[in-house]
């Protein structure tokens, strides 16, 4: 069955060239002008995939209120930003409320269409059964696979599907350095580096905000990452 791919554009003609071109892909495609459209809409029924821009008619940041709405409906709900904003302050509010990516409108259409594809092949096996450990332990740290549940000193971590695999490649190998070619891969996402470091601090904070003592994840300078046992 096609996959279901919401727009959410207030320019007309910039709807119509993603819509057709997503069709042609392969992909059904259900296209909102605004934000409460869209919201409306998705009360309803969810898409498999949204993509949103954030200035929507005459609400500047409609974007990121709809994704926050979106992220509390579904955690595991791939969002991605598609925005003619490219500052950093932006791209950052946009991790931050959830979303899985962040793309400018330069961004060539194959691209797009390979982090499209990368996040449905991540949600995809979310619907399979898996062949790694149903329970990661971690000191402090719990790693429900089958919920996709992540807990620290017991107390469970709001984390999106994209950073639970990327705390998931970190653990697993205590003292591992992994590199962000790799914590791609592991998290099922095609993003730069820029967003992989979004990312990472993004999970730090919620991390600190249950302990601020927190220091389990380390940047090794010019390699990656790495989880400290």
């Amino acid at each position: 069955m096609p996959k279901t791919v919401a727009i959410v554009e207030d320019d007309a003609a910039i709807r119509a060239n993603y819509a057709d071109m997503l069709k042609k892909h392969g992909y059904q495609v259900r296209a909102y002008p605004d934000r409460k459209s869209a919201a409306d809409a998705f009360r309803t029924q969810l898409p498999d995939l949204a993509l949103l821009d954030i200035g929507l008619g005459d609400e500047p940041d409609g974007g990121f209120t709809l994704c926050r709405e979106l992220r509390a409906m579904s955690a595991a709900l791939p969002i991605i930003f598609l925005t003619a904003r490219d500052s950093d302050f932006d791209t950052v509010s946009g991790l931050r409320m959830g979303a899985d990516d962040y793309l400018t409108k330069d961004v060539a259409l194959p691209q797009l269409l390979a982090r499209i594809s990368a996040l449905f092949r991540r949600a995809d096996l979310l619907t399979q059964p898996r062949a790694v450990e149903e329970v990661l332990d971690r000191g402090l740290l719990r790693l429900d696979m089958k919920r996709f549940l992540a807990t620290w000193q017991e107390r469970t971590v709001d984390l999106t599907l994209t950073e639970f695999w990327l705390v998931h490649s970190l653990a697993r190998f205590p003292g591992h350095v992994k590199d962000r070619e790799q914590l791609m891969r592991d998290a099922h996402i095609v993003v730069d580096d820029s967003t992989i470091t979004s990312h990472i601090k993004r999970i730090r904070r919620k991390f600190l905000a249950l302990d601020e003592q927190f220091v389990a994840i380390d940047a090794v300078y010019g390699l990656g990452y790495r989880w400290n046992a």
